[in-house]
């Protein structure tokens, strides 16, 4: 599916949002405007890592190819919303051919069969038809199984702010068959149960996947800052 085909379908489903919300119509319509925009997302990501996986097998295939999958959300970041632009300005660091695309071992990452590309998740889209963060957390795991679905592409995701570790994590250990082990650098443990009344605040994602028991060990490099409610939920859900 095109980009603009997305675009018109995304943006019927919000203008029928928009008709059912001013007509005061009932739940379950609202519902079905919302599941048409997640469909229509869906459809594109699966349809995207299809194109690229086809591509990475014309090439001569390969046993994994990293592919980057973009998640523009910034809403549970609980200070500024920057994060949500992060998906293009890193995209635009990668291919601005300011340095030299080939790594240390000779991997030109020009070559679609080291580093493929399949898109961000449509998370504007989404929102602005009403979705929750619930709903919205099972779109973001799905994209992310769907690209782990094209062998050989594996999802090298760029955030968005925090929250969305959780669905990715889940999403691999969930689609791996067992919980995973997990290298997170960051300066702050991520492990309240809500922040500021957030469920899926940036500050508890790594709550979130402990408590799934998504991850078997977890190894939390850089950490500066941890209070005592941080403390106190580590020794609750690390155990």
């Amino acid at each position: 599916m095109e980009n603009s085909e997305m675009s018109t379908i995304a943006r019927r489903g919000i203008h029928y949002m928009q008709r059912l919300n001013s007509a005061n119509v009932s739940s379950a319509l609202l519902e079905n405007g919302q599941n048409r925009v997640i469909d229509a997302s869906l459809t594109l990501i699966r349809e995207r890592a299809k194109l690229k996986g086809e591509l990475v097998r014309a090439l001569g295939g390969a046993v994994a190819t990293s592919s980057l999958l973009g998640v523009p959300l910034g809403h549970n970041s609980s200070f500024l919303q920057g994060p949500a632009f992060a998906p293009p300005r890193i995209r635009e660091a990668i291919w601005c051919g300011s340095t030299n695309s080939t790594t240390e071992e000779g991997k030109d990452l020009q070559d679609a069969r080291v580093l493929t590309d399949v898109g961000d998740v449509p998370i504007q889209e989404i929102r602005d038809c009403g979705v929750d963060d619930h709903r919205l957390m099972n779109v973001i795991g799905e994209s992310v199984k769907l690209v782990m679905e094209e062998d050989p592409l594996r999802p090298l995701v760029l955030g968005g702010d925090h929250s969305i570790s959780f669905p990715v994590i889940r999403a691999v250990s969930e689609k791996l068959g067992g919980p995973v082990d997990v290298l997170h650098l960051d300066a702050h443990p991520d492990n309240y149960d809500e922040f500021e009344g957030n469920y899926y605040s940036h500050a508890s994602s790594f709550a979130r996947v402990m408590e799934g028991n998504y991850v078997r060990r977890l190894l939390q490099v850089g950490i500066r800052s941890i209070t005592t409610e941080g403390r106190a939920q580590a020794k609750k859900v690390w155990r």
